[in-house]
Parts: structure tokens; sequence; C-alpha cells
């Protein structure tokens, strides 16, 4: 059996959890505790970019990176990775000469082996290691995989990359991969394992790598605390622990606990990563994770309609994730259109000589609800936005979120009024359509107040009252009127405010509104 050596990258890959902001101390700090735990490689952050920011484990060329590793600790192998999907020019990469990193990983995707490899091939010239990383493994055909090796092998890398870059590999197909590398692979070179875990296959498939006991040398990749975007990566303790009950090595697990504690848990508590529903639907249909991070913020999907939009989602999409192709999707999938013509008449005539009084689910409902009431009388049509407004006894209730209808369908005497999107309601009154209300602004495209608002001026209603739209506040706890609507947009807040603000200023020149409680809202 060949030696097995455990690199971490939390620097690296866990820092798309925080945008690598750990903060200069922190960089330092972890450097000097990963080198105490007696693992054999490090990976200090990613060579990309123009300008080099010391809080940031982002380097824009070798030199930057000496002041974060020196001194260099005897023993451990010091390495950044680099991506072809954006190489910072050869120039930057200064020859060898034992100050900086010892090594480069380079990752790329298929369209990018040509250029990878000459890449390589220069950067082993100026005197560095070179470890290839096949970004996406499991999407090379058996053919494709075997010619990237045996081109490879001509430049003799120390080590050769299976990359799970969806999370999705199962230990079966794992084990396809991993003896279809090693019998390719050139005497010599390290076969090395990256994985994410959005299947919870991390541990297994490394661990069934190392249980082949193959004669070449073999790189398990993993994070303290298993930090790393969506549901994060392999365990670097846990997996460190098992090395040291099974085959008689002599990790340190304490510096690394350390490091949870000291650097990593504040970020966890503010930047959760883990196993969640999202990241499993994002694996199981071979998409890239960033497709379940953006729609799973949106927080409007249930299950079912999550699974279908990225079953919707075509192939040659599924593995490169851009925001907006992301959201081309959503607004796809939630428009549905329907010809609502007869019900939005059917409105205006129900409607007409009414006062209309709007209910949003801020908490100054509750701290106004007396002024609120006064403002209710015989004439006055009350329609609450997303929840059901009980106290209030509203006449109707519009929702544009699946997933807050879930708590209302059957359970009021309102009439239900909802939009097209949402394929799955079973019981409802009346359906308008998604598209003719929905924001222009990706982030606040199915806002309900302001869908609500649209949908009153097409029904020619000239003047609403509004209540409880207090606007999104930094902070989560005071933010609605009930904790069972609780959802947490306090990072994007502002940005959410100000668009929201944009959109009431064009309502406002259709139907005219007044806000009754206090709000943020200035228009």
């Amino acid at each position: 059996m060949g030696k097995v050596y455990l690199l971490d990258c939390t620097l690296r890959d866990g820092g798309y959890v925080n945008d690598w902001r750990f903060g200069e101390e922190t960089i330092k700090g972890f450097g000097r505790k990963i080198a105490n735990t007696g693992i054999e490689m490090y990976e200090v952050g990613f060579l990309k970019g123009e300008e080099y920011d010391p809080d940031r484990s982002i380097f824009p060329d070798i030199q930057s990176i000496s002041g974060v590793i020196t001194p260099k600790f005897e023993g451990m192998k010091y390495v950044a990775m680099l991506d072809m999907s954006a190489p910072i020019p050869l120039e930057r990469i200064t020859p060898f000469d034992g100050t900086s990193i010892d090594g480069i990983r380079i990752i790329f995707k298929k369209d990018k082996i040509d250029e990878a490899y000459k890449y390589c091939e220069r950067i082993q010239e100026l005197g560095y290691f070179i470890s290839v990383n096949f970004v996406g493994t499991d999407l090379y055909t058996d053919k494709e995989f075997i010619e990237g090796i045996e081109r490879f092998n001509k430049l003799h890398p120390f080590a050769m990359s299976i990359v799970d870059t969806f999370g999705l590999i199962k230990r079966k197909h794992f084990l396809r991969l991993a003896y279809l590398a090693d019998s390719n692979m050139a005497d010599g070179t390290a076969l090395a394992y990256h994985a994410h875990n959005n299947l919870q296959q991390a541990f297994g498939n490394a661990e069934a790598l190392v249980e082949m006991n193959l004669k070449r040398d073999l790189i398990i990749d993993a994070c303290v605390f298993g930090m790393g975007r969506g549901a994060g990566n392999l365990n670097l303790e846990l997996f460190a622990e098992y090395m040291n009950e099974n085959y008689d090595t002599h990790y340190k697990i304490k510096p690394m606990l350390e490091i949870m504690d000291e650097y990593l848990n504040d970020i966890y508590r503010t930047k959760f990563w883990g196993y969640s529903l999202p990241l499993y639907l994002s694996a199981t249909n071979n998409s890239h994770p960033n497709y379940a991070i953006y729609l799973a913020e949106k927080n409007t999907l249930t299950v079912k309609a999550f699974d279908e939009l990225l079953q919707s989602i075509p192939d040659e999409d599924k593995a490169k994730f851009s925001k907006e192709k992301a959201e081309q999707y959503y607004r796809s999938y939630q428009e549905n259109y329907i010809n609502d013509s007869d019900v939005v008449n059917t409105l205006s005539e129900q409607l007409a000589d009414k006062n209309v009084l709007v209910l949003a689910p801020g908490k100054t409902l509750s701290s106004h609800a007396d002024a609120i009431r006064n403002k209710i009388d015989d004439n006055t049509i009350v329609i609450s936005a997303n929840f059901i407004a009980s106290d209030f006894n509203p006449d109707f209730v519009f929702s544009s979120n699946m997933r807050r209808y879930i708590k209302i369908q059957g359970k009021t005497d309102a009439r239900c009024i909802i939009t097209s999107n949402m394929k799955e309601a079973t019981s409802y009154d009346v359906m308008v359509n998604f598209a003719s209300y929905a924001s222009k602004y990706s982030e606040i495209i199915d806002n309900s107040v302001l869908m609500l608002l649209k949908l009153l001026a097409s029904a020619g209603v000239k003047n609403v009252m509004i209540a409880g739209m207090d606007g999104y506040t930094e902070s989560q706890d005071i933010a609605y009127f009930s904790s069972e609507l609780q959802f947490d947009f306090s990072k994007e807040a502002n940005e959410r405010n100000a668009l929201i603000s944009k959109e009431l200023i064009n309502i406002r020149k259709t139907i005219n509104f007044e806000f009754i409680t206090p709000t943020i809202y200035d228009i």
C-alpha cells in the first residue's frame, strides 16, 4: 500500500462560504495550527485576481503567499489552487526558490484541457510540482477520462485528482473511476480525491479509496469542520481520526478542534454549511450546487417544485451555473401563463367603490392593531398578503408563495387569490397570471404586496391603505408579525428595500396608496 497524504483545503475551498474573507490574523494563525496537526499538505488559497487583500485567502501572484506561510514548517508541502477558467498570467509565477508554495493544483473543465496542459507544462518548468484536477470527473466518458490521463502522464505530475464537483458520485461509481484512474496513470503519480458532501458520500468514498490498498500514493482533500459551499466537504478532523484508528498514523486532532473553535465557529453561525434538502436535490438532478443555493434563498418553492425546476434545466446548462440563467429558469417555471382577464374583471366589480386595506406581515400589525382596526368599516375590503391575518378578519388572502400558501389553504374563510406559479395549490377561489404582476427585479420577483398592488391597479382600484409593510431589517428577529412567517433576508435587507422602493414609486403612477403604519419606505 502506498502512502496516504491528507491535504487541508479549508482556506481555499471553504472560502466559498465567506468570500475567502477570513482575516489576515486568522489566515496566518490557521497555517501555524494546521502545521501542528501533522498533515502532509496545506492548500493556502487561490491563485487568482488582480490585487492582494491580506484579509482574503486569494493571491494574485506567488510572492504574496510568502508572507502568510513564513516560516514554513518542515515536512509539510504548501500548495495553492489555480482555476483554468481564469488563470493568472504566467509571468506572475516566479521560479521556485523555496520561500513560497511548493506546488500548484490546476483545476479545469473538459473544454479547457488543452490550455491546462500547456499551463501545467510551463509551471513544471518553473520548478513547482503540479496536481492535475479533472473538474466534474463524472461528466467525462471513460474514453475522455483515459485520454486525459494519458495526455498528462507525459508531464509526470505529482498527482491527478478525481473531483466530485457536484457531490453526487456514489461509492460504486467512485470505485470504478478510481480503478480506471489507477489502471491508466503513470507509476509514481499519486491519485487524489476531492469530495463535496451533497449526498453525504465524502467520508465513505475516501474510506473506500484508502481501503483499496493501491500501490500508488493517495491524497485525500478535506476541510476542518467540513467547511465548504452548500453541503460542505469531507471533515478533516473526522478522517484524520479514522486514519489514526485504522492505519497507525499520528495526526493531532486537538489543533483542528482549536481551529474550529477559534476561527470557524463564528463563520458557521452566520453562514451555515452542511447537508440540506436543496443540495440533495441539486445532486440527484446532476446540477451545479449553486442552482440549489440560489433557488433556496428565494424560499418560495416546495420540494416538488424545486425538483421539477431543476429537472427542467437543460443538461448543457446544469453543469455551468450563472445567476442570469438561474433567474431565467426560475422566472420561466414561475410564470405558468394563464388568461386572467375574467378574474380581474370580477375583482373590479367586487371592489368598486370600496376602501381597500392591504395587510403585510410586519410587526407593526401588533403594535398598531387598534389604529388599523379604526380604519376598517363596512365599506372596507381587507386583503392580507401571504398570511391569514385572522386578527383582522380579512375578506381576501392573496398569495404568491407556495411554501406560505401551504399554511393558508383550507384554514381560512377568506377568499383566496393565488398566482399561477403555484401549481401545487389544491384549494383556492381564483388564480391570476404570475407574469402580469411579477417584478422585473429578480431579488423581489414575487414580493406579494407589490404583486397585489399591481393586481388592484389592474382591477381599477384607485385608493389603497397599507399596514404592516415595515421593510426588511438587518435584524431578522424584529421583522415579522408572527414567528411562523419568519424568513431571514437580513443579509440583503438594504438591497431589497431599495428595489421595493423603486417598484412602489412606479406602482404609485397607477394606483394611490398610503401607509397607515410606520414604514422605512419613503416614496
